[in-house]
């Protein structure tokens, strides 16, 4: 587990069984994303990647916002003096890339670059009287193709078009409309809702949800290649938690899935 110093890049913990929760821990600044901070999301993205026995990750943030985007004092910076404009880009890339489902728990508002952070996750779920505003056009920024294609393939290009090009600050309500949000609560329902979904993903078949996780990502990219799809698909038939699915369904029971 990550270190727990307050006004720190984001901490890494694991609540219960198969479950991550990564949170940002800047406050007082409305967890605005520093170059270290991005550098720690990786290193906890990576580890992740690789744990056999996770089955979900939740995104969140402390205080009254969930991010306030990146620190554009940064923008460019690298760790040297050196420009490193994609940093970035990759961070939120390898969150979309985590093979088990992620959740986006957003505790605030939304703003710049953090708007992308959560839509490269599989599920928001927002609080009323939060707020989103992308206002890339308005720094004279044009924004990284991944972000983009994200946007235009999660929320469709008109909705994209009015985020991006008009720099609006859009309400909670309207983005559940939009498709932003999956779920809007009240606060006080936030931990309910977001515990309820990861309960029904932690239900499901590992490698089922793992590899639909990312066909369905990669036919909203343009990037299918059916073989890959197929392979999956095959591995899913042979194994032996198709086995036990199919089993429990018979016996009118909860099926105890294995990830193999």
């Amino acid at each position: 587990m990550a270190a727990t110093t307050p006004g720190g890049p984001p901490e890494l913990s694991f609540p219960a069984p198969g479950r991550a929760t990564i949170t940002l821990v800047r406050p007082q600044h409305l967890n605005r994303l520093h170059r270290e901070d991005l550098l720690a999301l990786q290193a906890h993205f990576a580890r992740l990647a690789t744990d056999a026995t996770l089955r979900v990750v939740v995104l969140t943030g402390k205080g009254r916002l969930f991010c306030a985007g990146f620190n554009i004092d940064q923008l460019g910076e690298g760790s040297d003096g050196t420009a490193d404009p994609q940093l970035f880009e990759r961070t939120v890339d390898a969150l979309e890339a985590l093979p088990v489902p992620t959740i986006a728990r957003l505790n605030g508002g939304v703003f710049g670059g953090a708007t992308d952070l959560a839509l490269a996750c599989d599920f928001r779920v927002g609080v009323q009287g939060m707020e989103l505003r992308m206002p890339a056009a308005r720094l004279g920024l044009h924004y990284y193709p991944s972000g983009l294609r994200r946007y235009v393939s999660r929320l469709g290009l008109p909705a994209a078009k009015r985020l991006f090009l008009l720099a609006e600050t859009v309400p909670a309500d309207e983005l559940r409309r939009l498709g932003y949000l999956d779920v809007l609560v009240a606060p006080e329902r936030l931990d309910a809702e977001v515990e309820a979904l990861a309960t029904s993903l932690l239900a499901g078949a590992p490698l089922a949800l793992q590899g639909m996780k990312q066909s369905l990502n990669e036919v909203a990219r343009g990037d299918v290649v059916l073989a890959r799809l197929r392979e999956r698909e095959a591995r899913c038939g042979a194994s032996a938690d198709l086995r036990e699915g199919l089993a429990a369904f018979a016996e009118k029971r909860a099926p105890r899935f294995e990830g193999r």
